[in-house]
């Protein structure tokens, strides 16, 4: 794999995930998708920053998840830059032991569903969201990592 992934932590924290275990997230869903020689950016935000650009940029006043943001380059300029997620590290700790799932593999989880949204994947309809979540589901297998939607 070619892809380049700028890892940014705006947080300090014992559980975050560190460049190589990102960028192997990363790599999966990009040669699942045969995609080779990308770039984004993955930054670990504390849960004021996350709320700060979700009321921004999607007019909801909370903290998030996962934030993706695609990137557009201008007409005629060729570029492989995915674009930006953004991964608020306390909504990840407090998710994972709310639904008893590792901690690595939930960010695993939320660093694949925001490497699906760059790419164009939306849950925005039933359709949508089913498959998105069964592409999920087997990257996440890939990974040796169990399905995060059954149980929840």
């Amino acid at each position: 794999m070619n892809n380049i992934v700028d890892l940014q932590v705006a947080v300090k924290g014992k559980d975050l995930p560190e460049l190589d275990r990102v960028s192997k997230w990363v790599d999966t869903v990009l040669s699942n998708q045969e995609l080779d020689e990308q770039e984004l950016t993955v930054r670990i935000v504390s849960s004021e920053e996350s709320q700060s650009l979700n009321h921004q940029y999607r007019q909801k006043d909370k903290p998030t998840n996962v934030l993706s943001f695609p990137f557009e380059a201008p007409p005629g300029i060729e570029i492989n830059l995915l674009g930006d997620l953004v991964i608020c590290a306390d909504i990840v700790e407090r998710e994972a032991n709310e639904q008893n799932k590792a901690v690595f593999d939930h960010w695993a989880h939320l660093v694949v569903h925001g490497t699906l949204h760059l790419l164009g994947f939306d849950h925005e309809n039933e359709q949508e969201a089913q498959q998105m979540e069964q592409l999920e589901v087997e990257l996440l297998a890939k990974l040796g990592i169990d399905d995060p939607y059954k149980d929840h």
